[in-house]
């Protein structure tokens, strides 16, 4: 015996469906006005406690992963994650007004959907050709965020962070990671934030090497490990004397570069300079740059 399929006349009313859509839009309204009255006792408890963006790249890596895993039903997770990320960035916004300055020079459209999908339309956007402008407004502002496309096309624009006051690199945008995604150019956001909010699984190394060519990258990628990530830059070399602790003439003609590299959790750059040891580079310099977190793959399930 088999059990009766319902009839048309048990389902709700179109009228009562549309009802309910009602008072959950009006649910989430009020919501997102309570946790306004909340950010404002924030900011009142804040006053003049902290310095720097009141952007948190630890709370929101950590926020956007928990959304990927308490996901379900029907919403894409494209839009579960823009609708939380402008909530997100609106919110850091009333609490402390910042400008987004973004890098065009390899591209305007990618740039502007990353600005848009991850910190909405009302953080000012202002647009700067080359990292360098980036990095120059973000030094010279109190809490704004640089975008910078995360790859070599805009020269070596890392060397510019590190010395002790300078922004650092903070996090590595999209938050969430996945096949499609509407916002997928790799960014890195620079800007001056608390130690606290900080977040330190991946650690950006600027390096400044001799002797640097393909089976130099080859070799030190292959020793140094597969979850470590090197951009490099290839320099001329400059005339004039060498100053000291930097090679020769005949050295630089080897081949000077400039190197970005990401430090998984738990390895240190003593191994990355030691592979470049045994693969022939001399390291002239190192600074240490920012960090951010670990780029969060989503689930094939999940997409």
């Amino acid at each position: 015996m088999t059990d009766a399929k319902p009839s048309h006349s048990d389902a709700p009313p179109l009228a009562e469906l549309r009802r309910e859509i009602d008072r959950i839009d009006e649910e989430m309204h009020a919501l997102l006005m309570e946790r306004g009255k909340i950010i404002d006792r924030l900011i009142r408890v804040k006053q003049t406690q902290e310095t720097g963006s009141a952007f948190r790249p630890a709370r929101e890596a950590d926020m956007m992963r928990r959304l990927v895993d308490r996901h379900r039903g029907i919403l894409p997770l494209d839009t579960a994650e823009s609708i939380w990320r402008v909530i997100i960035a609106t919110f850091t916004f009333v609490q402390a007004p910042f400008s987004v300055h973004a890098d065009l020079s390899s591209g305007d459209a990618l740039m502007r959907d990353s600005a848009r999908f991850h910190f909405g339309f009302t953080v000012p956007f202002v647009a700067h050709m080359g990292a360098a402008a980036v990095i120059a407004a973000v030094s010279q502002s109190k809490g704004d965020l640089g975008l910078v496309p995360a790859f070599a096309a805009a020269g070596a624009w890392w060397s510019a962070l590190e010395t002790e006051t300078a922004p650092k690199i903070i996090a590595r945008l999209p938050f969430v990671d996945r096949d499609d995604h509407p916002a997928a150019l790799p960014v890195f956001v620079v800007s001056r934030v608390a130690p606290d909010a900080m977040v330190t699984e991946v650690a950006t190394w600027s390096l400044r090497v001799a002797g640097w060519n393909a089976a130099t990258a080859q070799k030190t990628v292959s020793s140094a490990g597969a979850l470590t990530e090197v951009i490099a830059v290839v320099q001329e070399p400059s005339g004039g004397e060498p100053a000291r602790g930097e090679p020769t003439r005949g050295e630089a003609t080897r081949g000077e570069a400039a190197l970005l590299v990401s430090l998984p959790q738990g390895m240190r750059i003593a191994s990355v300079t030691d592979a470049l040891a045994q693969a022939g580079a001399t390291l002239i310099s190192s600074a240490l740059v920012g960090s951010h977190a670990t780029r969060y793959r989503v689930p094939a399930s999940k997409t």
